[in-house]
């Protein structure tokens, strides 16, 4: 008897995780689009270099204590850590690129280049053989154009601005599919931590060598500086790591294009940006694209990957 209900139970335990792991998302999602608030005011005080290292050193000490709840005790191996500091290093190259572009791009095409990632993940998995419904591709189309009217205002006009944050856009999607296919087999919290301490080294070289710091820099920028670092850093990227164990990256792509949604609400809310009838059909068309993709009949979960050593976490 327990053999005959033991495929039931998995494929109802498998449900739970992928609906925990939507939700997980869609929390980062959220807080990431809030930060678009803070993140736009902090660049009034502060360079986009020393933003980034302030905000991922002070998240990255927030992660610690969350190893003393971590399950798995095993040591990690030279590439478990090397695996943890190449997603630290796509994610330097993405975050500070789209930190620089804002900088010389308006932020309304700086909004819609960087939400392509929804479109450029499933593109880049399929030249890793990964395949998707049709259900899929629908959502991701309806999540570009709902990004476009969002976002882009007369034409689009393209700067070295926007070249940045094509490039950013891209760094983006390849953080992504890179979690995607480590965070089976490296427990959660340690990826989190080297992935973070990875961006915050490279930002504070970085910094450090073209960037004047000081510290009234840094006292007026402390209030987007804190909800960078705890919420944007500390929860959010935890949050995606500890989600995409049970999303596949192109669907987990298509949750985050929400924050372009969250943005927009939180921009018209605290900054009295417009949000009229065409950025509102840009949000529906982005949230059809969202729950067409995740209930289109399409597999959401993510097929655990053992590592070389034969370790898988779970």
């Amino acid at each position: 008897m327990l053999e005959v209900c033991s495929a039931p139970c998995h494929v109802g335990t498998m449900k739970s995780k992928t609906i925990t792991s939507n939700v997980l998302l869609m929390g980062a999602a959220i807080i990431w689009g809030c930060a678009f608030v803070p993140q736009k005011i902090g660049m009034d005080s502060i360079g986009p270099f020393w933003f980034t290292a302030i905000r991922f050193t002070v998240g990255t000490i927030l992660i610690l204590p969350l190893l003393y709840f971590e399950k798995d005790t095993v040591k990690l191996t030279s590439k478990d850590w090397m695996k943890g500091v190449a997603v630290g290093v796509i994610l330097f190259g993405g975050i500070n690129l789209q930190q620089v572009a804002l900088i010389y791009a308006s932020v309304a095409n700086t909004g819609f280049i960087t939400g392509l990632y929804v479109a450029l993940v499933p593109l880049l998995c399929l030249f890793a053989g990964q395949r998707h419904g049709a259900g899929l591709w629908v959502g991701v189309i309806l999540a570009v154009i709902g990004l476009y009217l969002l976002s882009v205002h007369g034409a689009l006009q393209v700067n070295p601005g926007d070249l940045l944050t094509l490039l950013s856009s891209l760094f983006w999607a390849l953080q992504v599919i890179a979690l995607s296919s480590f965070c089976h087999s490296l427990p959660p919290i340690k990826l989190a931590i080297i992935q973070s301490g990875t961006c915050l080294l490279m930002s504070l070289m970085l910094a450090l060598v073209v960037e004047p710091i000081s510290g009234q820099m840094v006292r007026d920028a402390y209030i987007p500086l804190l909800y960078g670092s705890v919420m944007s850093v500390a929860v959010g990227f935890t949050l995606q790591i500890l989600a995409q164990r049970h999303i596949k990256a192109a669907h987990s792509a298509i949750i985050l294009s929400t924050e372009s949604v969250i943005a927009a609400v939180a921009a018209w809310a605290i900054l009295g940006e417009t949000l009229g009838a065409r950025e509102i059909l840009g949000c529906i068309l982005i949230l059809a694209g969202t729950l067409i993709a995740q209930f289109s009949g399409a597999q959401l979960s993510a097929s655990p990957v053992p590592s070389t050593e034969g370790r898988q976490v779970t």
